[in-house]
Parts: C-alpha cells; structure tokens; sequence
C-alpha cells in the first residue's frame, strides 16, 4: 500500500505574516560529559533550549521535525570530547542553523547543576557544593557569540539592621561603664546581629571566544563577592565561622555587585574590554515579603575604567 503523502502544514503562509524572533524548544534533557584532562569527566544532566527565528511567510518551524532534528543534534555535540560546556551550545546552534533552510538565527543555551568538593572551613570535614552553570551560544552565519556564566548561593547580612543593633549595644556597655575606646574595641571584635538572608549572586560573560574564561574561576568570584561563603555540613565550630564573618562583612545586594564587578577586574585581567559581563544579586529576604534585587550590565572595558577610578 502506498504511503500518504502528508500536507506540510507548517510551510505554509500563515494567516498574519508576522516574523517571530525565537521558535523552538526548552527543557530538552541530556546527559553530557566534560571532559577534565586527565581526570575523570564531569557527568551533567543538563536541560537545554534551542531555538531559531522564524519568517513571517513560514507557519510554523516544523516542531514535531524539529525535536527530531534538535535531539539528532544534541546527541552529535554531546558525543564530541569537549573541556567546554559552551563548545556543547555552539556545535549544536551552528549544526541547528544549517539544518533549518529558512532561518537566520539559532541559539542554543543550557543550564546544570554542577557539584564542588571542598572542606568545612574549621572542621575540615569533605563536603559539597553546588552551582548553577549556564552556557549559550548564538549563531548567525559569520556573526554569532557564546557565553558562559554560574548561579551560586551564599549568605548576606544587611548593614542597616546591624548597624542599629550595635547602637543598642553602644548605649547598654556605656551604661556599664565601659569607655569609649572599650565599647569600639569590642563591637569590631564581636560585629552585632544583623537580619541576613540567603543571597544567590550571578555572573555571566558573553565574548566571540570564551575559551579563556573557565566557569570555576566564575563560581569563585561570585561566591567570594557575598558576606560569606556557605557549606552544605556544618558543624557548631563551622557555623560559628561562617554566623561571625558574615556579620563582619555584612552587605547590601548593591555591595554584593559592586564587590563582584572588582573581583571580576582584578581575576579576568586577561579578557579583553569588549568581553559583556552581567552581575546581578537577589537575596531571599528575612524579615520582609519581598526580595532585594541589584544588577549591572557592563564591558569589561567600562567597568575596567570604573574601578580605576576608584
């Protein structure tokens, strides 16, 4: 019996013949493996998006061919022995745009969770942490860039509140008799109660070649740009650290970006000012239903000439 001959409805004209600038699909799954030198792999499962502009003339972007085509795709990529999550993104966004005749645009970005072995800062017991890494990769024929970014988690403590805390405190040890010198002395030695939250700090670079940015370096610095740093095991003497020098570094979303933006200079002195960096900070607030939110978008280059004049 002859096949049918199914009409390709999504070539045809559609009724409003309106460009759209992304089509496609997200939450593909996919097991991937970066390589690590010598070492054994790292083993992501990572959740991708691949998408692709749309004429206006063009109905639809053939999605049931499209998953098909896009996990053909992947599967090559992720196949390929690769040091870079970002290589990933821009095999399979240039290996999209050849495969779709009618478009002018494809990306391709990820997200995983990626694990961190290090030790409690007293104890030294061995533990993890975890961090988001983002990867994309945009291709337009001769144009095109990638980018490479971490989500991480730490904890901030807001100046305002203890700074409120210690003028309570100021006032109660001068009633006791201790003198100026002595009530100073002891509040930098012993910094007050501050409401803190959980922050969660993200920085992103978007470059034509991100081969000289690794993504640890990234989790570092956004870790390191917050009150302080947090650990998954804890025990009391690692809690007491980690309680003490976030209230000794007590910080605003806006200091944590700030702080983040001069790590940034000084870690990737390397990169050139063209390189685009997002800096942005929100943190789960305490004692409000809201949360606090701050965000820079900037070159290398300006934010370079920023610090400088600092």
């Amino acid at each position: 019996m002859k096949r049918q001959e199914l009409p390709d409805v999504q070539a045809t004209k559609p009724e409003i013949e309106v460009g759209l600038n992304r089509v496609g699909v997200k939450g593909v799954k996919k097991l991937i493996e970066i390589e690590r030198g010598g070492g054994r792999p790292y083993v992501l499962m990572a959740t991708f998006e691949a998408l692709v502009d749309l004429p206006g003339f063009r109905k639809g972007a053939d999605m049931s061919r499209n998953m098909e085509v896009i996990d053909e795709i992947l599967e090559i990529a992720i196949q390929k022995k690769t040091l870079r999550i970002e290589d990933i993104c821009k095999e399979a966004a240039d290996l999209l745009l050849n495969k779709h005749t009618y478009t002018t645009r494809a990306e391709v970005s990820m997200e995983a969770e990626f694990a961190i072995r290090e030790e409690t800062p007293v104890t030294k017991r061995r533990t993890q942490n975890t961090a988001i890494i983002i990867a994309k990769a945009v291709s337009e024929g001769e144009k095109g860039y990638e980018e490479i970014g971490a989500v991480v988690t730490g904890i901030t403590v807001c100046p305002c509140s203890q700074e409120m805390m210690s003028g309570r405190a100021r006032k109660k040890l001068s009633s006791l008799g201790l003198g100026e010198k002595e009530v100073e002395e002891f509040l930098e030695e012993v910094p007050q109660a501050g409401h803190s939250q959980r922050g969660h700090a993200t920085l992103k670079m978007e470059s034509k070649d991100s081969s000289k940015i690794d993504v640890i370096d990234l989790i570092e610095v956004a870790r390191d740009s917050m009150s302080a740093k947090i650990f998954n095991l804890a025990k009391r003497p690692d809690e007491d650290y980690m309680t003490y020098h976030a209230h000794l570094n007590a910080k605003f979303v806006e200091d944590c970006v700030r702080n983040m933006a001069k790590k940034v200079v000084d870690k990737f002195e390397h990169l050139d000012d063209e390189v685009i960096v997002t800096m942005n900070q929100s943190n789960d607030e305490s004692i409000h239903q809201h949360d606090a939110y701050a965000e820079r978008i900037a070159t290398m280059g300006n934010l370079r000439e920023e610090i400088k004049r600092t």
